[in-house]
């Protein structure tokens, strides 16, 4: 994993930019300024630890250069297709291999490969920056545009400290946001004229005219709109533990050590079982909490003794929380306030001891359906329940928990679910942000949102477009990248992804199960007391916070307070 950074101002402070991403790259630091462009990189090197791995890399003749930063899945087969059209290879990197496939084929490159990515790729023979972010967003890419200057970094800071001729002004629609969603989506940042780029996107900048000539995706999901079983579960499972296996064998690819990130769920224990069949050596690791409701240790201890796999466990307790409380805002740059970061980074600084990359569980939940939102609104459908009676209607269904009726509309149902806790009152964060009264808070939602996919499916389809690249892949990107650490997502590989939208609901939720088939396919090998118990989710106990005020308005006071209006 590395960071990447480039632009076209001339006066821009490149070395100050790629050195404040120097955690993403601490192998090295290379800057290339051309006549009209610069291109800078910092290194973690995974893949040919040697000189010839370094970038910017550029073609033999020196027309193209690229920047980099991820992995590409499978990437040896693209590269003896390529061999045989008489391409020579100066490394042993996916780099190069992408590289070599733009010349070949132009941007539909990006169609033949599969992968985590954020890149640049710099072609001199038509004065065009082309800058590409990976399907589901696992791999972050921010540009800075504002008519005339263009600019690109792995992380918002590497804009903040290269751009040292901008003022960069708050984007206080971004903080309103932030409060309704506990994150800023894409494509918005804390600033103006700041950009994040859409997961499955390309931007496309002319040099010559300055101008951004595209800015469009390059994939569409197609997503099974039915509801009622289509195939055989038997045939479903085979095809899909195929799947997850190849994904695994190719994500543990790498010229340093591999491990993997064992929260005692359902699928990081997957993606560790899987692991441990490729290398029986493979080192997991585990973060508990002092906390009993929050412990899934547990259940990580029973998969680790069950198959003896080297286990590294941490502890995290609210002395711990506090100590690294005031970093949030080094990690992510702009207001952040998923509690979880906080373990994610001790955990991350736990395995940097021993392996420089891990494998996750993320992704999970969206891509097979895993979180009780999701059970929620298939519950209220299937009891048709009128539209606006969600909240405690079906969670007193499905916990018992007694509550009274809650009248809401499914997307802040959803919202509220998310975000855990109730929101501050509208209508004063709209005064203290100047937020015009037509300003739609769902705005992001809306884009995903299609109400004639079946309840699960359109859940899940909504998550997959927003919550999850908007929240956890962006909290285990800089919580791992903050310690130099490459966290990779099997569940994430595309063909992943397409096979379970390509089923129809029921066959991958059957019967409302919850990662119905998913659980089906590794009831053997993982066990069912891991399996089919009560999701409890990687999160951090709320105490931890201060008491009678809500963690992201604490966090935006504490951390950001200097910067917005009203504090």
């Amino acid at each position: 994993m590395c960071g990447i950074l480039g632009g076209n101002n001339s006066r821009w402070d490149y070395k100050k930019g790629i050195e404040s991403m120097s955690h993403r790259g601490p192998d090295g630091i290379r800057i290339d300024s051309m006549e009209d462009f610069t291109l800078a990189f910092a290194r973690l090197a995974i893949i040919d630890l040697s000189v010839n791995g370094m970038q910017p890399m550029f073609s033999i003749d020196g027309q193209v250069g690229i920047v980099f930063n991820g992995e590409i899945y499978g990437y040896q087969k693209l590269k003896k297709e390529l061999e045989k059209k008489g391409y020579r290879f100066r490394s042993t990197t996916d780099t190069e291999v992408i590289l070599n496939a733009y010349i070949e084929w132009g941007e539909k490159f990006v169609t033949r490969v599969d992968g985590m990515f954020g890149m640049a790729i710099y072609d001199k023979r038509d004065g065009m920056i082309r800058l590409f972010r990976d399907r589901v967003g696992i791999k972050p890419l921010y540009y800075y545009y504002d008519g005339v200057n263009f600019g690109f970094s792995s992380e918002l800071k590497g804009i903040v400290n290269m751009c040292n001729t901008v003022s960069l002004q708050v984007d206080y629609t971004a903080v309103y946001d932030y409060l309704n969603y506990i994150y800023i989506p894409e494509p918005k940042t804390y600033y103006k004229n700041v950009y994040k780029m859409l997961p499955g996107h390309r931007v496309i900048f002319d040099i010559k005219s300055k101008r951004i000539v595209k800015d469009s995706d390059y994939w569409k999901l197609n997503v099974n709109s039915n509801q009622a079983s289509e195939r055989k579960q038997s045939d479903i499972v085979e095809e899909l533990k195929e799947l997850i296996k190849v994904s695994v064998r190719e994500q543990m690819i790498a010229d340093v050590p591999v491990g993997t990130f064992l929260s005692g769920g359902v699928d990081s224990s997957i993606i560790t079982y899987e692991g441990y069949k490729i290398n029986p050596l493979l080192e997991c690791f585990s973060m508990g909490f002092t906390q009993r409701d929050y412990n899934e240790l547990q259940y990580a201890r029973k998969l680790v003794e069950r198959y003896k796999i080297n286990w590294n466990v941490k502890v995290f307790d609210r002395d711990i929380f506090l100590e690294h409380y005031s970093r949030l805002k080094d990690w992510y740059d702009e207001p952040f306030a998923d509690s979880s970061a906080f373990p994610t980074y001790i955990v991350s600084k736990i395995a940097k001891e021993k392996v420089t990359v891990v494998l996750t569980g993320d992704g999970g939940d969206e891509i097979f359906g895993g979180y009780d939102r999701h059970k929620a609104i298939w519950q209220k459908e299937k009891d048709q329940a009128p539209d606006n009676l969600l909240l405690s209607y079906v969670y007193s269904k499905l916990h018992k928990n007694g509550l009274d009726h809650y009248w809401m509309d499914e997307l802040t149902f959803i919202l509220r679910d998310i975000c855990g806790i109730p929101r501050p009152s509208d209508k004063e964060l709209r005064k203290q942000f100047g937020i015009p009264k037509d300003y739609d808070m769902f705005w992001k939602f809306r884009q995903y949102y299609f109400k004639d996919l079946p309840p699960m499916t359109r859940t899940q389809y909504l998550d997959l477009k927003t919550y999850l690249p908007g929240d956890v892949l962006t909290k285990v990107d800089r919580a791992s990248m903050a310690v130099s650490l490459e966290a990779r997502v099997p569940f994430l590989a595309r063909r992943v992804v397409e096979f379970s939208f390509s089923l129809s609901e029921e066959d991958r939720l059957p019967n409302g199960v919850l990662k119905g088939v998913l659980k089906k396919a590794y009831e053997e090998e993982v066990g069912k007391a891991i399996l089919y118990r009560k999701k409890m989710g990687f999160s951090m106990p709320y105490n931890f916070f201060k008491e009678g005020e809500l963690p992201e308005a604490q966090l935006l006071k504490d951390l950001w307070g200097k910067d917005i209006k009203g504090d």
